[in-house]
């Protein structure tokens, strides 16, 4: 992968960052960014899909951890979810500025 390619392939991972800033910004911004990208550098389409399937995994478990947290368990589960929503796109992003694919750990596969 050139170093365009992994340039792009790390925005993708650390848009995320933006809803952050702007609400809803971290679910749209990646998935624009890979679809706009995607042809000019194929080999960041693998990182897109992802971070997609990363962020309608975390979407799913949020919704779950709040439903959980009628029972108080949700709480620590929530606080853990946020944890994982910081930590893991930065260690996608640094694997993929080294040109490498990480698989987000307890990810759902939606798209393949």
């Amino acid at each position: 992968m050139d170093k365009n390619a992994n340039l792009w392939a790390m925005a993708i991972h650390l848009s995320v960052f933006a809803g952050y800033a702007i609400p809803f910004a971290g679910l749209i911004a990646p998935i624009l960014i890979w679809q706009l990208k995607k042809e000019e550098f194929p080999s960041i389409d693998p990182h897109g899909k992802m971070v997609a399937n990363f962020l309608i995994s975390i979407l799913i478990y949020s919704f779950i951890a709040g439903l959980l947290c009628l029972v108080f368990i949700g709480f620590l589960l929530l606080m853990v979810l946020g944890l994982v929503a910081i930590v893991f796109p930065i260690i996608g992003a640094i694997k993929a500025s080294n040109g490498e694919l990480w698989k987000y750990p307890l990810m759902i596969e939606f798209l393949k």
